[in-house]
């Protein structure tokens, strides 16, 4: 058997490409519309674009993505043919569109290239972790409109009625009245300066003496417990404390752009 030349290897290898090169541009292809490549690029790029919005990828969502990318072939093809492509309102709508897509890719180039770090995170929590120790107080409290039917209601408690019973009989405070008063755990300084410097001279269990006045009315207020202030580990609070670190820093990002920018145009919003 007579071997090929080296020319004639060369021409048949030739050959072979170019019966190839049809195949492979075909698999990057997943339809024909009216004679038109429908690219798989575009398919990629939905999904891309569902996965970066959190979405899980999975096949029945591919599949979905290329019908609906050959539908998008189907009527834009339509629209061109109508001359739509054409008027002045497609333009202008297909720049606003192309500003939105090019600000969104800004912003996030901008995440990816300064990403909060565990260390920044872990320092962000120490600080808030900080500012809210110090001591809970759970208390209970009756709040009226007048300090003579507080006065009345003190001597009703003193006599042996329940302290709950009346908080929900009487109690102005919706949210509390109906749990009998309770106000569950809190930091003194959540509530006006009157409440919460009555409370903290109670100790675990005593009720005040005398109404406490506030812009609300008249509190009859009772201790019921305390607790070192509670905060969440590092790892529970990490990701949620390190999106609202990355947003922060996102709109400084925009605000320091608004700064350098010369313009002569005067927003309404400072």
């Amino acid at each position: 058997m007579k071997l090929p030349t080296p020319a004639a290897r060369a021409v048949l290898a030739s050959a072979l490409l170019a019966m190839l090169l049809p195949l492979s541009a075909a698999a990057q292809n997943i339809a024909t519309v009216n004679g038109k490549n429908v690219p798989k690029s575009r398919v990629d790029v939905l999904l891309q674009q569902a996965a970066r919005g959190g979405q899980q990828i999975t096949p029945e969502m591919q599949g979905q993505a290329r019908d609906q990318v050959v539908l998008r072939e189907i009527f834009v093809q339509e629209a061109n043919k109508r001359g739509i492509a054409a008027s002045p309102d497609f333009a202008a709508q297909l720049e606003l569109a192309r500003q939105s897509i090019l600000i969104r890719e800004l912003f996030e180039d901008y995440r990816k290239k300064n990403p909060i770090t565990d260390a920044e995170a872990k320092a962000e929590y120490d600080k808030f972790k900080v500012q809210a120790t110090g001591t809970e107080y759970r208390a209970s409290h009756i709040l009226v409109e007048k300090e003579e039917e507080a006065k009345a209601l003190i001597a009703q408690i003193k006599g042996g009625a329940k302290f709950e019973d009346l908080a929900k009989k009487s109690s102005k405070d919706p949210g509390s009245g109906a749990n009998g008063g309770d106000l569950d755990f809190a930091k003194p300084d959540s509530y006006v300066p009157e409440f919460g410097g009555a409370m903290t001279k109670l100790k675990k269990g005593e009720m005040t003496e005398e109404p406490v006045k506030s812009q609300f009315g008249w509190h009859i207020i009772r201790l019921d417990d305390t607790r070192e202030a509670q905060f969440p580990p590092f790892d529970d609070v990490k990701g949620q404390l390190k999106q609202r670190m990355e947003q922060a820093k996102l709109q400084k990002f925009q605000e320091d752009l608004r700064a350098k920018a010369k313009t002569d145009y005067k927003f309404t919003a400072q």
